[in-house]
């Protein structure tokens, strides 16, 4: 195949739902064991990251708030639906932007399910106001809420590359107050540096120990180590023969287990199929948790970079 024709064919990628740029039948993957219902509670953040996936900013609220009420729909929904979720996650934006959002987490975990918060830890979450309340709900529910912080890296200067000037301070002043407080803890970072796993986790291990942070820097699940996500890189596309030879199954991919609610301006919240793409239509499932129930074409870059190839998971 020439070159002109090998372009050709990467610009016809992602295209179809059901075939592939060669002809080949794309892979989806049905919802088989709901285990986390995401909610996006507002894309506006107290900060702008480089490359941040879902453009996050101080302005962007193309995604409005969520309300409590709205959360608690859904929460009904999942009994109705009898969908075994254990946890419910929580992500923006920065999450404490949203005034509601100590309600919204109480509402889940006074329903018994676990819940995971997706935060920066600075100043949003460090207002006084802010701060009673979730300390309230660690007294109350203890380990059943775990705060993920945003750690791009384990050193200020990489971190702060990304966030911003002194950020890698603040979110480290937002960690050490949870800590006191005996909130349980896990941290996200990136791989954009030119370091194995090893390296990079042996490096926040040394940060959490610094600090008396009880974070297992070992632990996938506790520090998650995100590939970036630049769709411009050529990434291939994943047919059903994919499966046998990657020796993976469809079990293993997010949305077989995981949706995210989103609202968008003017619009009732609906439910879409996978936390990084709250903007893709063609990912939009519908309005209520049966029209989600649907399978999922992995007709996107992401779902082969991150989740298929990558291995990666936004769930605890």
């Amino acid at each position: 195949m020439d070159d002109q024709a090998i372009t050709l064919q990467a610009a016809q990628k992602f295209k179809d739902p059901k075939i592939t740029a060669k002809g080949e039948r794309r892979a989806s993957v049905p919802l088989r064991d709901p285990q986390t219902l995401w909610f996006n509670t507002g894309t506006l953040c107290n900060i702008e990251c480089v490359n941040c996936y879902i453009l996050s900013s101080p302005t962007n609220d193309a995604l409005v708030y969520m309300s409590a009420t709205e959360v608690a729909d859904y929460l009904d929904q999942l009994s109705a639906r009898k969908w075994p979720v254990r946890e419910i996650g929580f992500t923006g934006g920065e999450p404490y932007m949203n005034p509601e959002f100590n309600h919204m987490c109480r509402a889940a975990l006074e329903r018994g399910y676990e819940v995971l918060i997706l935060t920066n830890a600075m100043r949003p979450m460090m207002r006084n106001s802010v701060k009673s309340g979730i300390e309230a709900l660690v007294q109350e529910f203890g380990e059943k809420i775990t705060f993920r912080i945003s750690l791009d890296h384990w050193s200020a200067e990489n971190h702060d590359k990304m966030r911003g000037k002194d950020s890698f301070a603040k979110t480290l002043e937002g960690m050490r107050w949870l800590n006191s407080i005996g909130a349980h803890l896990a941290a996200a970072g990136r791989q954009l540096w030119n370091e194995d796993d090893r390296s990079a986790r042996d490096g926040y291990a040394k940060l959490y120990a610094d600090n008396d942070f009880k974070i297992d820097a070992y632990n996938p699940g506790m520090t998650v180590l995100f590939p970036e996500m630049d769709e411009a890189v050529d990434v291939p596309e994943i047919t059903v023969d994919c499966w046998g030879i990657l020796n993976k199954s469809p079990n293993d991919i997010m949305c077989a287990s995981s949706r995210m609610v989103v609202k968008r301006h003017g619009q009732a919240p609906s439910v879409v199929a996978c936390t990084l793409l709250p903007y893709a239509e063609e990912f939009d499932l519908g309005h209520s948790l049966e029209e989600a129930e649907k399978d999922v074409a992995l007709n996107h870059p992401h779902c082969a970079k991150f989740c298929v190839l990558g291995g990666a998971s936004c769930s605890a």
